[in-house]
C-alpha cells in the first residue's frame, strides 16, 4: 500500500511537470512531432520483422534515437522554464545532461544487440524479403532527416559541436574538402565537419540501398548482415565520443577547450593592484555552456576586499557564469624577540625606559602596537614587505642588566663609539662596544671578559 501512494505521487509530480512544458506553445511541435515517431517506429518494426533483415533493424535503431533527442527537447524547455531553488543551487541544467549522456548509452547498447545477434546469423544466415527494405529505408531516412532539420535540439547541438570528432567524420571530412575544392558552395554545409546525425542517417541509407541491390542481383542475402554490423560500428563510433564529453561534464571535470582562456584570465587576476596570491582555484561545467568555478585570492592587508572582489568578478564572469570568490587579507605573524620565560636580572619592554636612560615609550605608542606583529595597527600605514626573524623599527632595543665589566686602569684607555655600532643594530648591546650605558650588557653571560686578564699582565711587564 505505501509503494502505491509512493508510485502515485511519483506520476502526479510528473503529471505536473509534463503541464508545466506543455503549456508553452514552442513544445507542441516537439510533442507532434514524438507521436509521429511513435508510429513511424512501430511501422519499421513490423517491416523488420517481415523482411526478416537485420540492417533495416539496426537503421530503425536510429528512429529510437531520434524519439530519445525529443525527449531530451523536452526536457530542454522544462530547465528553461524551472528557476533554482535551495536543493538544486545550480539550476537543473544537469538534468539535460543526464539525458544526452543516457539516450547516447543506449543507442550504444542497442548497436552491441545488433553486433551480437549478427554474429549469430553469420552461423545460419536465413533468407531476407526485399519487399519492404527499399520503402523502410527510404521512411525511416525521411522521417529522421525532417526530426532532425524541423526540431532545433539544442543540448545535441552544442554536444556534436564540442565533442572530439568521430572516426566517420574524420573520414569523410577528406572527401568533403575535395568536393568543396569542387563544388565551393557546399562548404556551408560539408565543411569544418559534418553534422554527424545527418552523417550517420545518410551512411546508413546508402548501405541498405547497396544491401537490396545485391540481394535482388544475386541472392547475397549475407551482405544484410554485413550491412547490420556495418551501420551497428558507425552508430557506435558517433555516439561514443558524445557520451565521453557528457560523462565528463557529469563528472564536473573542466573542460579542455576553456583551459588556455582560463590561465589566461587567471594570470590577469594576479596581477591587479592588490592581489598577492591566487590559489585552489576549480572550474567545472554544471550544463552545457554554464561554466561554474570558485577561487582564493589573497590580496595585501591594507587592500580594499570590496575593490579587489569587484575586479577579480569582472575578469572571471566573461566565461564563468557562476562564479564564488574568497578574498582574505595576508595574514603573516612575527615571532617575538623573546621566547619563553625572561632571564633573572632582565627587565620587560614597559619597564627598560627607566632604567636604561632612552626615553620610554609612550601610552599611545603601547596601543598603537599590534599584539602579533611590531608593526603598528593602523589602517592607512602600509605593510611590511617582509616577514624573517628581524625585529621591527618601531620596536626600541631591550637592554638587559648585569654587574659593570673589568676595566683596565692607568692605561689611559678610550672607549668611545665602536666601528661596529652600524652593524650591531638588532636590539641588543655588545660587550666593549662603548654605548655609553654603564651597569647594562647583554645576556649572553658566556662571553669571556678577555681585557681584564689583559690588563693584569700590562702591569706586571
Amino acid at each position: 500500500m505505501l509503494f502505491f501512494f509512493f508510485s502515485i505521487s511519483i506520476f502526479g509530480k510528473l503529471y505536473l511537470e509534463f503541464r508545466l512544458v506543455a503549456s508553452d506553445r514552442r513544445s507542441w511541435r516537439i510533442l507532434l512531432f514524438g507521436m509521429l515517431n511513435v508510429i513511424c517506429t512501430a511501422c519499421l518494426l513490423m517491416w523488420c520483422n517481415s523482411t526478416n533483415s537485420m540492417a533495416l533493424t539496426a537503421y530503425t535503431y536510429l528512429t529510437i534515437f531520434d524519439l530519445f533527442s525529443l525527449i531530451t527537447c523536452l526536457i530542454s524547455s522544462w530547465v528553461a522554464m524551472k528557476k533554482p531553488s535551495q536543493s538544486y543551487s545550480f539550476g537543473f541544467e544537469r538534468f539535460e545532461v543526464l539525458a544526452v549522456f543516457a539516450s547516447t548509452v543506449l543507442v550504444q547498447l542497442g548497436a552491441l544487440f545488433i553486433l551480437k545477434e549478427s554474429v549469430e546469423r553469420f552461423v545460419k544466415q536465413p533468407d531476407i524479403h526485399t519487399g519492404r527494405l527499399l520503402v523502410g529505408t527510404f521512411v525511416a531516412l525521411f522521417f529522421n532527416l525532417l526530426t532532425l532539420l524541423s526540431v532545433k535540439n539544442k543540448p545535441f547541438s552544442y554536444v556534436s559541436e564540442a565533442a572530439s570528432t568521430s572516426w566517420l567524420q574524420e573520414h569523410v571530412a577528406d572527401l568533403s574538402r575535395s568536393l568543396c575544392g569542387i563544388i565551393p558552395g557546399l562548404s556551408s554545409v560539408l565543411l569544418p565537419r559534418m553534422n554527424p546525425f545527418v552523417l550517420i542517417n545518410l551512411a546508413g541509407a546508402l548501405a541498405l540501398g547497396i544491401t537490396y541491390m545485391l540481394i535482388e542481383i544475386n541472392n547475397y542475402n549475407s551482405v544484410d548482415t554485413a550491412s547490420a554490423v556495418a551501420i551497428a560500428l558507425m552508430t557506435f563510433g558517433t555516439m561514443y565520443p558524445m557520451s565521453v564529453y557528457s560523462g565528463k561534464v557529469l563528472l564536473q571535470t573542466t573542460p579542455s577547450h576553456v583551459l588556455g582562456q582560463l590561465d589566461k584570465l587567471l594570470r590577469e587576476v594576479s596581477t591587479l593592484d592588490g592581489v598577492l596570491e591566487v590559489r585552489n582555484e576549480h572550474f567545472w561545467t554544471v550544463g552545457f555552456g554554464a561554466l561554474a568555478g570558485s577561487v582564493h585570492v589573497r590580496i595585501r592587508r591594507d587592500a580594499n576586499e570590496q575593490m579587489v572582489l569587484a575586479h577579480v568578478t569582472n575578469r572571471l564572469h566573461t566565461l564563468v557564469s557562476t562564479l564564488t570568490v574568497q578574498i582574505f587579507k595576508d595574514d603573516w605573524i612575527r615571532p617575538s624577540l623573546v621566547a619563553g620565560p625572561l632571564p633573572a636580572g632582565a627587565i620587560s619592554a614597559s619597564e627598560y625606559g627607566t632604567h636604561s636612560g632612552f626615553p620610554p615609550l609612550s601610552s599611545r605608542h603601547v596601543e598603537e602596537m599590534d599584539p602579533l606583529t611590531s608593526t603598528p595597527a593602523k589602517p592607512s600605514s602600509p605593510p611590511p614587505e617582509f616577514s624573517f626573524n628581524t625585529p621591527g623599527r618601531n620596536i626600541q632595543p631591550v637592554v638587559f642588566p648585569s654587574a659593570p665589566p673589568q676595566r683596565p686602569y692607568s692605561m689611559g684607555l678610550t672607549y668611545g663609539a665602536s666601528p661596529y655600532a652600524s652593524m650591531l643594530n638588532q636590539g641588543f648591546s655588545h660587550p666593549g662596544t662603548g654605548l655609553g650605558l654603564g651597569g647594562f650588557r647583554t645576556s649572553f653571560n658566556t662571553v669571556p671578559q678577555r681585557y681584564g686578564s689583559m690588563s693584569k699582565s700590562v702591569f706586571s711587564l
